[in-house]
């Protein structure tokens, strides 16, 4: 007798619940043939069942009561992609309520409540699946905690989120100027038509929560990354960041020395010669190091309608193994100690910066004066360009802590010599 197929209810019709049925549909009978059972779509949580859609889906499997889906002992996995939080949230806490185990792609509910979730998932027994929360189909949570995790990780590094590396792309590729890349990413979909999330970095930041409270088996949440955008990025960076030999990238980055985390997103300079500095548009990429492994990176499209549903559809097939086998809840939260993470302040880094001060002799040294007595040393200064009767600089440093360099930012900036300070970019994956 054939096994009893495996049933889901989706919650969401949206671009990446549409996908998931896609693909779902058209290679269900390979699926079919790796997990053992037929996995069956019972039902799908929808606002207005009359909507038209792009992908068909036959009309007695829609339904607008959540408890359809949270409620029927048939269905075994839940599938979140509805992109809300706090109803999502209500919604999952429930299905573990039933003893169902759920897959969901929601990198704001998991940065922000994963916690919360991963107790009431061991507590009913259940999984609770997110690949596709970051980076889309990049397959990166999984390797972290499964084929990766004999390793003592130290450093993660990761382009996880495709509408500022479009916009960077643009401006060094195209030379454009940051409105116009910015204007462009929205008209092709990759920016929202608010796009604060994405260019003040606030969608980088929840992702780069998630992965080092995985690498560094420790919890980080989102208020716990220091976060810049690529809004003060301009045209001038661009091109002396390439004349120095570096690309400009906003980075999640995550490091662990000490015992103490060191997670922040902020625009870098990263040199051309380092694997990310390469990953051009919408592309997304992850840069891991560890112990054992040494240096991996991880590549390919961090977003999108088929993209994302791989990851989501991959997590599925996992959560219908592992009930098939009788083993839900076997990979939970791995997140057993509780290290301090490191303000700003100490870290410690190479920085980029451009000035403008009065073209006349004498500037430079009391510039670098106030540099040396806060302990900041200089590795090269460039004058750039003549406007009026001011020159901008630029500054590179050598490894220096942050706090020193920003009490020595805070004195210049006050200097008559000194028209304004247009930005400060750290360096990172250089040792020279």
């Amino acid at each position: 007798m054939d096994k009893p197929s495996i049933k889901i209810g989706i919650l969401g019709l949206g671009t990446v619940g549409s996908g998931v049925v896609e693909v779902l549909n058209k290679n269900g009978s390979d699926i079919e043939k790796k997990v053992g059972r037929k996995i069956e779509i019972k039902d799908i949580l929808v606002r207005d069942i009359s909507k038209k859609r792009k992908t068909e889906v036959p009309q007695h499997l829609l339904t607008t009561n959540p408890d359809d889906i949270l409620e029927n002992p048939e269905i075994d996995i839940v599938v979140e992609v509805m992109g809300t939080i706090d109803l999502a949230r209500q919604y999952i806490l429930k299905a573990f309520e039933n003893k169902k185990s759920v897959v969901t792609a929601n990198k704001d509910l998991i940065a922000l409540h994963g916690k919360e979730l991963f107790e009431a998932a061991e507590k009913a027994g259940r999984d609770l699946l997110f690949e596709a929360s970051v980076a889309g189909g990049i397959p990166i949570i999984r390797p972290l905690k499964e084929c990766l995790s004999g390793n003592r990780f130290t450093r993660i590094m990761g382009i996880i989120n495709g509408t500022t590396n479009y916009i960077l792309t643009k401006m060094s590729r195209d030379k454009m100027e940051f409105d116009d890349a910015l204007a462009e990413a929205q008209r092709l979909g990759y920016a929202e038509a608010d796009p604060a999330s994405d260019i003040e970095g606030l969608d980088a930041a929840r992702k780069i929560a998630i992965l080092a409270s995985i690498a560094f088996n420790s919890r980080v949440t989102y208020e716990d990354v220091y976060v810049e955008g690529i809004t003060k990025i301009n045209s001038y960076d661009i091109r002396y960041a390439e004349e120095l030999g570096y690309a400009v990238k906003l980075l999640g980055i995550a490091k662990e020395a000490d015992g103490e985390l060191d997670v922040r997103v902020h625009p870098v300079f990263i040199p051309k010669s380092h694997a990310l500095a390469a990953v051009s548009d919408e592309f997304n990429a992850i840069f891991v190091e560890g112990d054992a492994v040494g240096e991996a990176m991880f590549y390919g499209k961090g977003a999108g309608k088929l993209p994302t549903a791989s990851a989501v559809v991959g997590d599925i097939i996992s959560a219908a193994r592992n009930l098939s086998f009788g083993m839900p809840g076997r990979v939970g939260c791995t997140c057993f100690y509780s290290k301090k993470i490191k303000p700003i302040q100490e870290i410690e880094s190479k920085y980029y910066l451009r000035l403008l001060v009065e073209d006349r002799p004498g500037v430079l040294a009391s510039i670098a004066g106030v540099f040396g007595n806060s302990n900041v040393s200089i590795a090269s200064v460039i004058q750039k360009r003549i406007e009026k009767d001011m020159a901008e600089i630029v500054l590179v440093t050598h490894t220096v802590k942050e706090a020193n360099l920003r009490d020595a930012l805070k004195i210049i900036e006050g200097l008559t010599i000194v028209g304004n300070i247009g930005n400060v970019i750290r360096v990172e994956g250089s040792d020279t």
